[in-house]
């Protein structure tokens, strides 16, 4: 074969035949024809040693065609002779055809020798290996470290000797590694990079300090396309990870923490949200004042302290580091930790023990033994300050995580208790607050149930969650004249100091209403017009309660005779009684509803009824059987299956039926009132029908002092004729027809005259010459009470004297 310069080229039509460019013409056998000078120069061989040697063995070029195409562009791998791999810019062109098949005139431009491939591929490699900030390994098919660069060496702490040949695990120590292993030899497989995950772990250089690292993985591949190998990049992220996870724990902890009105509640989400992204174990202790609402000593604090353990938390289930459980208290030394912490206002960062705190592990022997077992090498102290007062102070911990507290966590853990400091001092005012409501509940309700004949009674009372406020329910047993009792039950609007005050006035006033004997339909009028004068009120001194139209109430009075058996019930907006029948089964009572109390305008009506012995009456509030997530239908159901079930006694199951239906913190207050009516003994009532005839007065007052002797009361009998007298002259005398006396042996003697005139007298002080108006003045002296009321048929004046056995 004979070699042809570029001018010989030129000649034959060949384009761009410079000295800059390497032709070379293959036949189809794949055997170089020609061969240029530019290609001596890119490849090394001279002519001599190129013509007629395989194209392939001579410069690694394989297959450059097939027939019937004219031309290829592209980049092409080469070899020259010293060994070293090019990628050159080629285009090839089909030469000629023939029956010998195509040749192909490939032209290879010769760049400058700072653009060489080589040159450039050999620069690239030592910016990497040697500059490049991005930490960089090389690892082969089976996962063994072939190279790494100066970054990856800076980071990992491990030199090449120590790195190469060994795997991921050498340079990182993390849970994670077995995860990274499998995403390379899925890379290996697939020959798809896997790019921008996250991988946490210590590393040879900082095996104290965790790092975050953001990594990538992609294939190594031959000049025949084939993987090779992995390379994994390594970016160290970690300061910018923990500032975004510092930002979302704020963030998270301004809408976890303070969501109720309760400290022991807002102590426990601070930790939550503490442990373990910040530590691994923490208390909060607070002073004793802040648990009950009171003002806590504003001002640094000065000697030992005693704190309260409101709560903790810690990675381990059943925080087992804690020494004091939680409720309990715990006394701290002056030069204590806490108290040091607490008496400057200053957090406190440790991370190992200084001398104070060897000190007070050396005197504390259990606090001193949980350090040493758990190993905690570093904690935190921060005070819990709100409004420039101390209320305590919070400790996180670390002793499962290796790196200790730094500077950015202790600014993390003083913003945290910060907001949850606020949070505090705003519950311990809601607690003070609570507190006062409670004590002025508890005042008005019932502080015990009044001595009486008529029913056996038992109730029970519990207040919604702290969060509500307290409510407005009552209850209240009021022993009437005749032996008759009154039953009640109600409701005010809305939560909080005024409605606990409104339900005081209520109660008040209806038992002043029922000393006055009034029937229930009227006492519920005379409340509604006094709910109403309530609620103007409210709606003059704005901001002094509920407005206008709020401040009313439910209520239900009944009265009880157990000398009849006879109950009369009226109802303003409250719910219908329950009734257990003697036979066990449960029912309630058909009563009109009436409207709530301080609408106004709109009548109540009385209902009468019997109650037989051995039966059972259920007065409650809507807390009871109604909440956010149970219907009033449903709550009804489950109040008659409770009052149904066998109980010991009567208090036994009152608090079986609040148990039953609601949790240990309702939605709303709850008042039961469970009353078993009796009936009086026949023996202990007697009555006379007596003519309007001034003569029956001595037979009556005889009939009545042998009565006495038959009770056993004849220690009573000289009054009981004095008023027996004083009463019966003036029905006959001022009265109407039909005239009755009646005796009752209670716990007290009860006299009563009833006459058909509703004319009721009033007591006045008679003057010196008046010959009457001293009779009901001498009873009212000799009677321990009297007073009148008013029935269907007339008026009744009775009064009652107390027995030495009563």
């Amino acid at each position: 074969m004979d070699t042809h310069g570029a001018a010989s080229w030129a000649e034959a039509g060949h384009p761009e035949a410079e000295w800059s460019t390497a032709l070379v013409v293959v036949d189809a056998q794949g055997y170089v024809t020609r061969w240029n000078a530019g290609a001596e120069q890119l490849l090394g061989y001279s002519a001599a040693e190129a013509i007629g040697r395989s194209a392939a063995d001579l410069a690694g070029l394989h297959r450059l065609g097939q027939p019937g195409d004219d031309s290829w562009h592209g980049e092409l791998p080469m070899r020259r002779r010293d060994g070293r791999r090019l990628l050159v810019s080629t285009s090839v062109h089909a030469a000629s055809g023939g029956a010998a098949g195509y040749e192909w005139l490939l032209r290879a431009v010769d760049e400058p020798a700072w653009l060489s491939p080589g040159i450039e591929a050999q620069a690239l490699s030592d910016w990497v290996l040697s500059r490049s900030p991005l930490a960089l390994t090389v690892y082969d098919c089976e996962l063994r470290a072939v190279r790494q660069n100066v970054a990856m060496r800076r980071l990992a702490g491990v030199s090449d000797e120590d790195r190469i040949g060994r795997g991921l695990g050498a340079v990182l120590i993390s849970p994670d590694v077995a995860e990274c292993e499998a995403r390379m030899r899925r890379v290996l497989k697939t020959g798809r990079s896997e790019v921008d995950f996250l991988v946490r772990g210590r590393t040879s250089a900082e095996p104290d300090h965790e790092h975050v690292f953001l990594a990538s993985v992609t294939p190594v591949r031959g000049r025949d396309g084939r993987v090779l190998g992995v390379c994994t990049t390594v970016l160290d992220i970690t300061e910018q990870h923990r500032g975004r996870e510092r930002l979302a724990l704020l963030n998270e902890a301004s809408t976890r923490i303070g969501s109720t009105l309760d400290i022991a509640r807002t102590a426990q989400e601070l930790l939550e949200v503490a442990v373990p992204r910040l530590a691994d174990f923490a208390t909060v202790d607070l002073v004793e004042a802040l648990l009950s609402g009171g003002e806590p000593v504003p001002g640094p604090v000065t000697g030992s302290e005693v704190l309260r353990r409101v709560a903790h938390q810690s990675a381990l289930e059943g925080a087992p580091e804690a020494v004091t459980r939680v409720g309990d208290v715990d006394v701290y030394p002056a030069d204590s930790p806490p108290v040091r912490c607490m008496d400057t206002g200053r957090s406190l960062l440790h991370r190992q023990m200084d001398e104070s705190v060897r000190r007070w592990m050396a005197e504390d022997l259990a606090r001193g033994a949980k350090v040493r077992a758990y190993g905690f090498h570093s904690w935190l102290h921060v005070p819990v300050t709100a409004r420039g007062t101390t209320l305590g102070v919070v400790f996180f911990g670390r002793w499962r995580r290796k790196e200790p507290f730094e500077e950015e966590d202790l600014t993390l853990a003083e913003e945290l208790v910060a907001r949850a400091a606020v949070c505090l001092d705003n519950a311990r005012r809601f607690t003070r607050e609570r507190t006062a409501a409670l004590t002025l509940q508890r005042s008005l309700l019932p502080q015990r149930l009044p001595e009486q004949s008529a029913v056996e009674a038992a109730t029970c009372y519990l207040p919604s969650e702290p969060g509500l406020g307290v409510g407005g329910d009552w209850f209240d047993v009021i022993p009437l004249s005749g032996a008759r009792v009154a039953l009640v039950v109600g409701d005010v609007v809305g939560h909080g100091i005024q409605a606990a005050a409104a339900m005081g006035r209520l109660r008040t006033a209806v038992r002043t209403l029922a000393d006055v004997d009034l029937a229930p339909d009227e006492l519920l009028t005379q409340l509604d017009d006094l709910v109403i004068q309530l609620s103007d009120e409210y709606e003059t001194d704005e901001g002094a309660g509920p407005a206008a139209g709020e401040a009313g109430a439910t209520c239900l009075y009944a009265v009880y005779d157990p000398v009849s058996g006879r109950c009369s019930i009226a109802r303003a907006g409250h719910p219908a009684p329950a009734l257990v029948h003697p036979d066990g089964t449960a029912t309630y009572l058909d009563l009109p509803a009436g409207p709530p109390l301080g609408l106004g305008g709109l009548p109540f009506e009385t209902v009468e009824m019997d109650l037989p012995e051995g039966s059972l009456l259920a007065l409650y509030t809507d807390g009871l059987v109604e909440s956010r997530t149970r219907d009033m239908d449903t709550g009804l159901d489950a109040l008659g299956r409770a009052l149904t079930t066998p109980a010991d006694s009567l208090e036994a199951l009152c608090h079986h039926v609040v148990e039953a239906l609601l949790p240990s913190r309702p939605d709303d207050d709850a008042a039961l009132l469970l009353a078993r009516p009796r009936l009086l003994d026949a023996g202990k009532v007697v009555s006379w029908d007596l003519p309007a005839d001034p003569a029956v007065v001595a037979r009556v007052r005889a009939e009545a002092a042998r009565q006495l002797e038959v009770w056993g009361l004849e220690e009573a009998g000289f009054v009981t004729e004095l008023v027996v007298s004083e009463l019966v002259t003036n029905a006959i005398r001022y009265g109407a027809a039909p005239i009755q006396l009646r005796l009752i042996h209670d716990r007290t003697l009860i006299c009563e005259v009833s006459d058909g005139s509703s004319t009721a007298p009033h007591l006045r002080r008679a003057r010196v010459f008046d010959e009457g108006g001293r009779g009901l003045l001498l009873v009212a002296q000799l009677a321990d009470r009297w007073g009148s009321r008013q029935h269907a048929t007339g008026k009744t004046i009775w009064c009652e004297q107390g027995l030495s056995g009563g």
